[in-house]
């Protein structure tokens, strides 16, 4: 019940016979992560090679011929969904620059908040932009600085930039990765044989038979070269703030988090919801697929049955052509069916993981009253969205953003449900952290639904998208 769209993925591998199959084939465990565009650069010792394309990566990089243009022991790869920048090949990554002292390659997950600041200033000072992304704006500090060392001139640009990101490089020496300050992206290491690999998530190592080492930490520089890997904590210390929809939605359920998988932490936000919620219905559905794991943690606590009574086509691709009005309006049937048998004069609870629109909702409450639905309960498995995002995830504005212009009764009548529920903000906190939220503290970056932004917005600041602004007195990273 979202249109919230996936971030970005990354993937590097250093001193690997097999470094652009694998990279591939660890872009393809992060699909997930962005549809719109894929890239891999190579090294071979003397010379980097690059590959670009729009589209998926097993669309792409499934061909022998194109793996062998990308030849070398060291790769970095990156999916692009876009958050910033338009969609065009100029800006799908890696990027590639030729520097004094040598090349370098970069792929970002991530926005910064303040690159059309940066951008502005380095345009007047005589730079020359090649796209449209906030990723060269990084290109373009390492470029400048007068630092004599790579990693020098790394971390002079990461001092001027804010936002969320994680950050995989490659030099002909060196793989770098680096996760922001507070740690809102995702950044994991492993090992495969005698090759390190820095991945968004920890599925593109398990694709690859690599082993889960560690998170990188926020604020946390690694360095790889050769055999060693060297740490960098050039930041002011600060207590991690993961992004809490990592945890809701973005993750693949298989992947980890602080120990954890997703899947298990999506089962117990289901638990929760149910504990908040009243004795309603005498079935459970789930959305597919994000909302499976809270509908199983819901029925595991209510101790209720639990179907399929939506059914989903895999096979549906994001360019289909809707040509008409009438069959844009068949949109929501493209990727889901009822399953009548499951729904035929039931009273039914219907799990999803958020809401953010509202469209998608009340299609596919339709679809049920359609199906022979007797009564369609709502309960959403994450609080209110009620606030956009600026760190990595292309939202909705907050005009768009249903939670953030009506209440709770009035979405449960727009959306056409018997009643609603959403799960509270502390049974979201005792579900992931076994806590309530930390008003000074908070575990997570969720804003989303609170409002607080801990990075300062400098390039949003002006902009009607954001009317609250409610930092950490003293803790903002700028």
């Amino acid at each position: 019940m979202r249109q919230i769209n996936e971030e970005c993925g990354v993937f590097g591998i250093f001193n690997s016979e097999d470094a652009s199959a694998l990279t591939a084939l660890g872009l393809h465990a992060l699909q997930h992560r962005g549809q719109e565009g894929c890239g891999i650069v190579s090294f071979d010792g003397k010379n980097f090679h690059s590959e670009k394309r729009n589209g998926l990566v097993g669309d792409n990089f499934t061909n022998k011929d194109i793996l062998k243009k990308l030849p070398g022991n060291y790769a970095i790869g990156h999916n692009r969904y876009s958050t910033t920048g338009e969609t065009s090949l100029r800006n799908i990554q890696p990027f590639f620059a030729d520097l004094y002292g040598g090349g370098i390659s970069i792929a970002h997950n991530g926005n910064l908040t303040n690159a059309m600041q940066l951008r502005e200033s380095l345009v007047k000072g005589g730079a020359i932009f090649r796209t449209t992304t906030d990723t060269e704006t990084i290109v373009q500090l390492i470029a400048k600085s007068n630092r004599n060392k790579i990693v020098d001139k790394v971390i002079e640009a990461l001092f001027q930039i804010q936002g969320g990101y994680a950050l995989v490089m490659m030099t002909n020496k060196k793989l770098i990765g680096v996760r922001d300050p507070l740690g809102i992206r995702p950044l994991v290491l492993g090992k495969i044989k005698n090759s390190y690999v820095l991945a968004s998530e920890t599925c593109a190592l398990d694709i690859i038979g690599a082993k889960f080492i560690r998170e990188i930490e926020n604020g946390e520089i690694v360095v790889i070269e050769k055999d060693k890997i060297k740490s960098l904590k050039p930041f002011p210390k600060k207590k991690s703030r993961p992004c809490v929809f990592e945890y809701i939605y973005f993750a693949r359920p298989d992947s980890l988090l602080n120990g954890k998988s997703a899947y298990e932490y999506r089962k117990n936000l289901g638990k929760e919801l149910a504990k908040e919620s009243d004795e309603v219905g005498d079935i459970i559905i789930p959305v597919p697929d994000s909302g499976v794991p809270a509908a199983i943690g819901y029925s595991q606590n209510k101790k209720m049955n639990f179907e399929l009574g939506l059914i989903r086509n895999h096979y549906v691709g994001r360019t289909f052509i809707e040509p008409t009005q009438s069959i844009r309006s068949l949109g929501v049937k493209l990727k889901l069916s009822a399953n009548s048998s499951s729904i035929k004069n039931r009273s039914i609870i219907l799990i999803d993981d958020s809401l953010v629109r509202g469209t998608t909702c009340l299609k596919i409450v339709k679809m049920l009253y359609d199906a022979g639905a007797k009564e369609v309960h709502v309960r959403i498995a994450s609080p209110e969205i009620k606030y956009p995002d600026f760190y990595g995830i292309d939202m909705p504005s907050k005009k768009e953003l249903l939670s953030a212009n009506k209440n709770v009764k009035e979405i449960c009548a727009y959306v056409k449900a018997k009643s609603l529920k959403f799960l509270s903000i502390d049974g979201m906190y005792r579900a992931l952290s076994g806590d309530v939220r930390n008003k000074i503290y908070p575990q997570f970056t969720d804003h989303y639904f609170t409002g607080e932004y801990p990075i300062k917005l400098i390039d949003h600041l002006k902009d009607n998208k954001v009317t609250q602004l409610s930092f950490l007195s003293g803790k903002s990273t700028n």
